[in-house]
C-alpha cells in the first residue's frame, strides 16, 4: 500500500508485443515522422536477420535509413558521441534501436546528446535532461535489460572505471516493439545472464523504497515468470524449453514486466554494486547481478515486511511455511541456486574482481543513485562486506 498523501506515477512507452511484431518497428518509426532514421545496432546483430529486416521495411516505406553499428557491450561515452556525430552528419530525424540493453542505452545516449548537446556524462543523475529528445523506437533482441521501457540510460565512464546512470522520463522510448522470435538467436550463456538480470530487476523493484501498488504487481509477476523459466533452462537448455516459443514469450514478458517495475520504482544495492564492477572489469551485467543478488537479499531481508517477503517467496516458488524468520534465507538460497543452475559464476573473483579493488568499488557503489532506493541503509563498511561475501 502507498503511504498516505503519496501520489504514484507510472511511465511506459507504447508497447507492441508478439511473434512477428518486428516489421511494426518501421511502421512506428514512420508514424513518428521518420524520413532518414538512424538504425542503431551492433556488429554481432548485423549477422542476424533482425536489423536488416527493419532497414528493408523502412526502405520499402520510402525512408532512407542510416545504420550505425559501432556499439560494444557496456557502451562507452566516446561511442555515444560518435553516434551523435553520425546522426547530425547524416541528417537523421528518428532513432530505431535494434539490439540488447547496450544498443538501446547507446541509442538513448545518442538521442540525449543530439538534442541537449554537450557530453553524455554531464547528464549523470536524475532529471538533468532539459530539452525533448528525437523520437526513439526500441526493438529489444534479448529478454534482459528492460532498457526498452525504462527511464534509465547506463553508460561506461572509461576514465573513472565505473558505469554512470542517467534517469529522466524523456529517456523512455516512444515505442517498444517486442518480438520474442528475435530472442532465439541469442547464445545460451547470454540468454542465461540476461534472464538472471530480469530476476534481479523484479526483486530490486519490489524491495525498493519507491515501490508501490503500480509497480508491485509487475515486479512479482516478473519474478514468477523468470523463476519458472530459469527452472526449465536449468533442466537442460533447449531440451528444457530453452528455444521453445512458450519460453521465449515467457521471458520476453518477464523482461517487460520487470522493466516497467524498475523504471518506476528504481532499483537498489545489487545494481549500485554491479555498476562499478561492470565499469572496471567490463564483465557481464547479468552475471554480476546473479552473484550479488542472494547476498543483498539477505542484507535487506532484515527490514522487509514479513508479508511482503512471503509474497516474494511465493512468486519465486518458495514454500513459506509457518516459520517466517527463515523465509529470507530460503528466498536468498532460491535465487543463488537459480543463478548457479544456469551457469552463473559462484563468486566475483571468477569475473576478475580483486580484493585490493574492493574499497574503490565500494566507494563508487555508495555514490550510485540506485543505492538511494535500497530498503536498508548501507555504510561503506556494509558494501565492502557484501563485496567480500560475494567474492
Amino acid at each position: 500500500m502507498s503511504a498516505e498523501g503519496r501520489v504514484a506515477k507510472f511511465h511506459a512507452p507504447e508497447i507492441l508485443f508478439g511473434f512477428g511484431a518486428l516489421p511494426e518497428a518501421a511502421t512506428a518509426a514512420m508514424g513518428l515522422g521518420a524520413r532518414r532514421p538512424l538504425v542503431v545496432t551492433d556488429p554481432w546483430l548485423e549477422l542476424t536477420p533482425w536489423p536488416g529486416t527493419v532497414v528493408d521495411e523502412l526502405t520499402s516505406r520510402g525512408a532512407e535509413p542510416v545504420v550505425w553499428s559501432d556499439v560494444r557491450p557496456n557502451p562507452r561515452a566516446s561511442q555515444i558521441l560518435e553516434g551523435a556525430q553520425t546522426y547530425h552528419s547524416s541528417g537523421c530525424d528518428v532513432i530505431v534501436a535494434v539490439g540488447g540493453g547496450s544498443v538501446i542505452d547507446a541509442a538513448k545516449g545518442v538521442a540525449l546528446v543530439v538534442s541537449n548537446g554537450g557530453h553524455v556524462l554531464e547528464y549523470e543523475g536524475v532529471d538533468r535532461v532539459r530539452l525533448p529528445l528525437p523520437p526513439v523506437v526500441a526493438v529489444p533482441t534479448t529478454a534482459g535489460s528492460g532498457a526498452d521501457v525504462s527511464q534509465f540510460c547506463v553508460v561506461n565512464d572509461s576514465d573513472r572505471l565505473t558505469k554512470v546512470t542517467i534517469v529522466s522520463r524523456s529517456l523512455v522510448p516512444d515505442v517498444t516493439v517486442i518480438d520474442p522470435g528475435t530472442h532465439a538467436t541469442v547464445p545460451e550463456d547470454v540468454r542465461a545472464a540476461t534472464a538472471v538480470d530480469v530476476l534481479s530487476h523484479g526483486v530490486e523493484a519490489y524491495f525498493s523504497r519507491a515501490a508501490g501498488p503500480l509497480t508491485d504487481s509487475h515486479a512479482l509477476r516478473s519474478v514468477e515468470l523468470c523463476a519458472r523459466s530459469l527452472d526449465r533452462f536449468g533442466l537442460g537448455g533447449s531440451n528444457g524449453g530453452g528455444h521453445g516459443r512458450d519460453r521465449l514469450e515467457s521471458m520476453a514478458l518477464a523482461s517487460l514486466e520487470a522493466g516497467m517495475a524498475f523504471s518506476n520504482a528504481v532499483l537498489g544495492a545489487v545494481h549500485a554494486m554491479s555498476h562499478p564492477v561492470g565499469g572496471r572489469y567490463d564483465a557481464s551485467h547479468g552475471q554480476i547481478n546473479g552473484i550479488l543478488l542472494s547476498h543483498v537479499v539477505r542484507h535487506n531481508g532484515a527490514v522487509m515486511d514479513p508479508d511482503r517477503m512471503a509474497d516474494l517467496a511465493r512468486a519465486a516458488g518458495v514454500a513459506v511455511g509457518s516459520r517466517a524468520g527463515q523465509v529470507t534465507d530460503r528466498v536468498a538460497d532460491r535465487f543463488r541456486d537459480l543463478a548457479e543452475s544456469v551457469g552463473i559464476p559462484t563468486g566475483l573473483t571468477h569475473l576478475g574482481v580483486r580484493g585490493e579493488d574492493i574499497p574503490t568499488l565500494a566507494a563508487h557503489a555508495l555514490r550510485d543513485l540506485c543505492m538511494a532506493t535500497n530498503p536498508r541503509p548501507v555504510t561503506l563498511e556494509d558494501v565492502e562486506r557484501l563485496y567480500r561475501e560475494a567474492s
